[in-house]
């Protein structure tokens, strides 16, 4: 179960596959004959490894109370996210008590979700010192209306611009090439330039 307590269920799972591929091999994975040492904790991690073809099981863990939803880490060499493992351990785990048992996390899956927590803590700190010291609201309010004002003010000599060019035809801009777009962009560049 997450934090919540509530325990997915296996279409909420088959439901995060980037693919129908991924889809059924997970689905031939969310049994327990592949994997070992599976767990899950109350901090809404899961974890286990999974016998594959090479001589060293994958190691998968997941990470159910992500708030953005749920992240994953296996060894396995599949670029798919979540890959056919991460998608047979939530199967395993959503599926019949007991096959994923509470316990502690191993170090391997301790020190991933450790490491994503610490990056959450500083990712939020850095945050909420962005946005304290975003300065003064009020010369914030005064910059964007600087800002506005150069904006309509190079829209305007744009159109001024393209009046000036429809009146001598455009035949007159041929004979002017290219400096006359270069010109009015250097223009427009420089209206839309904070400060």
């Amino acid at each position: 179960m997450t934090q919540q307590g509530v325990r997915w269920t296996a279409d909420q799972v088959l439901a995060l596959a980037p693919d129908t591929a991924s889809r059924k091999a997970g689905s031939k994975l969310g049994a327990a004959g592949p994997w070992s040492e599976a767990g899950s904790s109350e901090e809404g991690a899961v974890w286990g490894l999974c016998k594959g073809s090479g001589s060293k099981p994958y190691r998968t863990v997941i990470d159910i109370a992500d708030s953005t939803g749920p992240a994953y880490k296996c060894s396995c060499p599949s670029r798919k996210f979540p890959c056919k493992h991460a998608l047979g351990l939530l199967l395993l785990w959503a599926g019949e008590d007991g096959a994923v048992p509470r316990g502690k996390a191993p170090d391997w899956a301790d020190e991933w979700m450790e490491g994503r927590r610490k990056r959450a803590d500083g990712k939020r700190a850095q945050d909420a010192a962005g946005s304290a010291s975003s300065g003064d609201p009020e010369a914030a309010r005064r910059r964007a209306e600087r800002r506005a004002e150069s904006i309509t003010a190079g829209a305007s000599e744009l159109e001024q611009r393209l009046t000036d060019l429809l009146r001598g035809g455009l035949a007159s801009a041929e004979q002017r090439g290219y400096g006359l777009w270069e010109e009015t962009a250097a223009r427009m560049v420089d209206a839309q330039a904070p400060g």
